[in-house]
Order: C-alpha cells, then sequence, then structure tokens
C-alpha cells in the first residue's frame, strides 16, 4: 500500500527588507506539487516592502523589534513563542537580518533555514561577495543551511557556484549570487518540504526519522 500524501508543510518566513527571497517561495507555493504553504511572514520593523508582499497575497503578518524588549534574550523568547503560535514544520530567514538566539533555537533549531552568499564555510558574516573579492577567488556562490548557534555555521543543505568575473565589484557579483540563491531556497525548500528531512551530525539527510 502506497504511503499517504504528505499534507503540505507550514512555513514561517521571516525578513528584513524588500522580500525578494519571499517573493520567490510565495510564487512559488501556489503550485499544488510544491509540498509547503506559508502560513506567516514575520519581521523584525515595520514598513518594509517584505511585509507589504506578504499582505497582498493574504498571509498573515506580525513584527516584533528589538526596541521594545527590554534585551535581546526577551526579543529572542517572544520571537520564538511568536513563531510557535504558527506551529510551522520549517522557518525559513529570507534575509532577517538579526541572529536567532537559544531560547529561539530550543524551539526550532532543526528545522530553521538560512542562507549565506558565500560557500560556506568560506567567508562568514556580512560580506561574503566581498570578503570573495577582496581573497580573489575565481568561484564564490550562495549556501543553504540549518541555522545553529554560530554565525553561517550551520549543517549545510545544498551549494550553488557562481564564477566571479574579471569586471565584478561587490555589487555586480552580489545581484548574480542573488539569483542562484533564489533559485537553490526554492528548490530545496520544496524539497525538504515534500520528503521531510533529518540532522545525521553535520550531514542532511531527506525523509523524516518519525515519518508523518
Amino acid at each position: 500500500m502506497p504511503p499517504a500524501p504528505r499534507t503540505p508543510a507550514r512555513l514561517v518566513v521571516l525578513v528584513s527588507g524588500s522580500g525578494t527571497n519571499l517573493q520567490a517561495l510565495i510564487d512559488a507555493s501556489t503550485a499544488p506539487d510544491f509540498g509547503a504553504e506559508i502560513v506567516a511572514v514575520g519581521a523584525d520593523r515595520d514598513g518594509i516592502e517584505g511585509l507589504a508582499r506578504a499582505e497582498r497575497h493574504g498571509i498573515e503578518t506580525f513584527v516584533l523589534s528589538t526596541r521594545d524588549f527590554a534585551d535581546r534574550a526577551a526579543w529572542d523568547e517572544a520571537l520564538g513563542a511568536q513563531v510557535e503560535a504558527y506551529a510551522p514544520d520549517l522557518v525559513v530567514l529570507a534575509g532577517f537580518m538579526k541572529l536567532t538566539g537559544p531560547a529561539f533555537l530550543s524551539r526550532f533549531g532543526g528545522r530553521t533555514l538560512n542562507t549565506h552568499p558565500a560557500l560556506s564555510p568560506a567567508f562568514p558574516g556580512m560580506h561574503g561577495p566581498r570578503d570573495a573579492l577582496a581573497y580573489g577567488v575565481k568561484v564564490t556562490g550562495a549556501t543553504l543551511f540549518v541555522v545553529d548557534e554560530g554565525v553561517d555555521t550551520g549543517p549545510i543543505v545544498a551549494q550553488v557556484a557562481v564564477p566571479v568575473l574579471d569586471d565584478d565589484d561587490e555589487s555586480s557579483l552580489h545581484e548574480r549570487i542573488k539569483t542562484s540563491e533564489r533559485a537553490m531556497l526554492v528548490e530545496w525548500v520544496g524539497t525538504l518540504a515534500r520528503n521531510g528531512f533529518h540532522l545525521d551530525d553535520r550531514a542532511v539527510r531527506l525523509g523524516d526519522v518519525n515519518p508523518r
């Protein structure tokens, strides 16, 4: 007897800016075979295009600014509680410019995804394309990873290579990386949603440990 079809995975997407990666996920999730639905979009600041994109598609939104909390630990606890209210299967950080902390990861560790505009473990941090140019590499790219306590250090889900051209500056290189990063994100969020996944030490394996 074939296994029962998986129900669509519930996604909460966190954004801080224009939300181009979010838009790609919204567009992909309209396909019935994508395997995931976006149930909420959260942000760390109001008035951004990422929230407007979600609202135009009828997706529930929320904002939690660090300025409204006594410290980052309190904000992190509140963020985890707010996201948990939507019962997500996956959390996607799509240009979210805040580090999630221990309270958040105690709830969603192992099922929070983020991207980085470099081929990890090379060039972690805020300036991957700039650092790649400064080092003189001929190939860089983007990495999709499972978020852990470090900065761009989590188990790698997928990577895509992007050549560095002789006339590249930081802006042109970053734009090409973002195009490849977006396609990778959509492909692999769908793959993980349809198949489930689990961590085997640092290896990301498709398939649930305990299929639902």
